[in-house]
């Protein structure tokens, strides 16, 4: 193992906050001392099928601890996502349904290894534990803190002011979350800073359960594209892991210079050091931005596809909007045949509700310029394309969405 110092510095990289940092040093310390490596847990509730980057800030995290040898835990909130996390909720979250928890959690254990080691994984379901207490046990879980206290949080107090109800359930989330802990008996517990009480109730049940408690590591909330708002699916302001290389290069493309070095910090293992001396080159004009920001978007492509395939995102990237080509593979999009059975026309229109979501989404996008026809751009809703007079065209949504439209 590394020395406690040389472990220290790189654990802290893109932590917001470490409670309490003498104490993860004493655990690290024993730890060497012992050879026996720390119990690394972080929690995910399988509320979601995809993984996006803001995901990734966490998993990142237990990467780091998994690097220095040692245990890291994927714990799989089963049980706890029965009855829905709380945090952050203005209204009770509805729980989820055992069919939707068993195919989420699989499409989690799937993307993870994108990032983690299997061969060093540990996969838990907190089922195991909580599916086996019984009331007697769970009265007497709920005994060892107060009301009060959960109260206190700030989603709770605010539902209270606002006058929103709170189900006796949500303030079971807690105390089940921190049992977790308990049942595996963390060293080490991650989170979002929006998870810092939940991880903090850890730490006092465990003391209830004579056990050390668990050093708590919250880690930031990754914004979007948009460099407000915290990077979320609903928000239309997220990159999915799984999303094909040319898409992930191209929307970190598109991304702000501030908002480069944020996820420089929080989805690369790049120094902050080096972090810092590149934004002082920028201000110096001795480094040019966009090649920063290609560097980074190759990066983020190679760590979920491989180098091979970020290599060709550049490549396409370049094709794309530096010489202004249509992409190499384009994909391809067969109208509906009766759509154009009597004259072989079809309009733009019903052509785009079949690729966007709607025809409200169509009708936007062409009255705000994102659509093209063969490089033009298009300015009608009642533009026909005449198959009869061409085999295929070239669309082109927005920036980076090209399709080949045929009618065969």
């Amino acid at each position: 193992m590394k020395s406690v110092e040389e472990q220290l510095a790189y654990l802290k990289k893109g932590c917001m906050e470490i409670i309490l940092e003498n104490e993860l040093k004493a655990k690290l310390e024993r730890a060497i001392k012992e050879n026996r490596p720390l119990r690394v847990k972080a929690g995910f509730d399988p509320t979601a099928p995809d993984i996006h980057l803001g995901h990734t800030v966490l998993i990142r995290k237990m990467k780091h601890f998994q690097d220095l040898g040692h245990d890291v835990i994927f714990l799989i909130g089963d049980f706890t996502g029965l009855i829905g996390d709380p945090s952050g909720q203005s209204a009770t979250r509805p729980p989820m349904t055992r069919e939707q928890i068993n195919i989420n959690a699989e499409t989690y254990k799937n993307q993870i290894f994108k990032i983690l080691d299997p061969k060093k994984t540990i996969i838990d379901f907190n089922s195991r534990w909580l599916g086996k207490l019984t009331s007697f046990d769970i009265i007497k879980l709920t005994s060892k803190y107060t009301v009060a206290r959960v109260l206190e949080r700030d989603d709770f107090s605010n539902r209270l002011k606002s006058g929103q109800p709170i189900s006796l359930h949500e303030l079971l989330y807690p105390i089940m979350q921190a049992y977790d802990s308990v049942a595996l008996e963390a060293d080490v517990e991650l989170g979002g800073t929006d998870q810092k009480f939940n991880l903090l109730v850890g730490r006092d049940i465990q003391r209830e359960f004579r056990q050390e408690p668990q050093i708590v590591i919250t880690m930031p909330l990754l914004e979007g594209l948009d460099g407000v708002e915290k990077m979320s699916k609903s928000l239309e302001n997220y990159v999915g892991i799984t999303e094909p290389p040319n898409e992930i290069y191209g929307k970190i493309m598109s991304i702000s210079d501030p908002l480069m070095f944020r996820y420089y910090e929080l989805l690369t293992d790049v120094p902050i050091s080096q972090i810092e001396d590149w934004q002082k080159e920028i201000q110096e004009e001795t480094l040019n931005p966009k090649d920063l920001k290609s560097r980074l978007a190759g990066m983020i492509v190679a760590d979920f596809w491989g180098k091979a395939e970020a290599d060709k995102a550049v490549q396409e990237f370049d094709l794309v909007f530096k010489q202004k080509e249509i992409p190499s593979d384009l994909t391809v999009h067969v109208v509906d045949p009766g759509k154009t059975a009597e004259s072989g026309e079809v309009s733009i229109i019903d052509v785009l509700e079949e690729i966007l979501p709607s025809r409200g989404e169509a009708k936007r996008m062409i009255s705000q310029g994102g659509i093209y026809i063969d490089g033009s751009r298009i300015d009608s809703i009642e533009l026909m394309l005449d198959f009869k007079k061409k085999n295929e065209y070239v669309l082109k949504i927005g920036k980076r969405r090209f399709y080949k439209i045929t009618s065969k």
